[in-house]
């Protein structure tokens, strides 16, 4: 499986990005995706997921509220809306995916993933 991420810009704090994960390849129900972040001298960080049984969803403190994960089957894409981003959003994002369902207690941590894709930038301006 090949994870595209996509969707990072430049923004203003305030305002929203949406970024999409496009995986190609065999993905089955269950397979959980998540989201990662890592900013300029500090550690990948977990941001959100989805457990693909379900549609489940988990996310970081940080994020709660302001952040939605939410996937169409069709499209095999996952996607991270984010509203009222602020300047400390600012990382690169990675998305990341496993085969086989994992516990919940798991989806946070970066080891639970198998692929991941390329990153791709979020700048918050303040």
């Amino acid at each position: 499986v090949q994870l595209q991420a996509s969707g990072g810009g430049l923004v203003q704090a305030g305002e929203s990005l949406r970024l999409s994960c496009a995986a190609s390849g065999r993905t089955s129900r269950g397979d959980p995706v998540g989201w990662f972040r890592q900013a300029p001298g500090k550690e990948r960080e977990f941001v959100a997921a989805i457990d693909t049984w379900n549609d489940g969803t988990y996310y970081a403190n940080s994020v709660k509220g302001r952040f939605t994960i939410s996937r169409d089957k069709a499209k095999n894409t996952v996607y991270l809306e984010m509203n009222s981003l602020k300047p400390e959003d600012t990382a690169v994002y990675y998305c990341a995916g496993r085969n086989g369902r994992i516990v919940i207690s798991a989806l946070n941590r970066a080891g639970t993933y198998n692929y991941w894709g390329q990153g791709t930038q979020v700048t918050v301006s303040s």
